[in-house]
């Protein structure tokens, strides 16, 4: 039942409210320091989970997913996807009984919770959990899943988690409450 009351949040109108939304922040330029946080603009979850469902798709990575994202407040996100683990598995199994990669393999669920921190242009995402298939997994196992979906030739190892990140578009603060998050610049 939750999972039908889900889907009747995504719809293609929220996909394109969504989508509106970004054009305008993405063409807001920065301005006098006295208009900077004035700019706010609301996002909702429908809205970010519609998007991924009609129109991200070409922007997540081959291998990942059924994104989707839950806002729950007080900074607070958390997300999940099916990733195809088998590249990462295959490289990095040992055969080990106590090595977690010797046990996956395939598309599986991936979850992760955490706090959205951002602050002056800059951004932070403080992992709090995270688990594959259910299973609680230590961070090192998610950092591998990040740092390998998001290389790229100009970055070869990908993102790290714990390290800060420039917001775009003169974004100063995104504000997570329950249910949405407002995006200031």
């Amino acid at each position: 039942m939750t999972a039908a009351l889900q889907a009747a949040n995504v719809t293609r109108q929220h996909a394109d409210a969504f989508q509106e939304k970004m054009i305008r922040i993405a063409l807001t330029e920065r301005t006098t320091a006295a208009a900077v946080g004035q700019r706010r603009t609301p996002i909702s979850e429908a809205e970010l989970n519609s998007w991924f469902a009609f129109q991200g798709q070409p922007l997540v990575p081959h291998g990942i997913t059924e994104p989707r994202i839950v806002i729950l407040g007080q900074g607070k996100v958390s997300g999940e996807a099916i990733v195809d683990v088998d590249a990462i598995a295959k490289k990095r199994a040992t055969g080990n009984m106590l090595d977690p990669w010797s046990y996956l393999g395939g598309k599986v669920p991936v979850a992760v919770r955490g706090i959205l921190h951002t602050r002056d242009g800059i951004g932070r995402f403080e992992v709090e959990t995270a688990e594959v298939s259910g299973v609680p997994v230590p961070k090192t196992i998610l950092q591998e899943l990040v740092a390998y979906y998001s290389r790229t030739p100009e970055h070869p190892k990908g993102v790290n988690l714990d390290d800060p990140f420039d917001l775009p578009a003169g974004i100063r603060s995104i504000e997570v409450g329950e249910g949405q998050a407002i995006v200031v610049q």
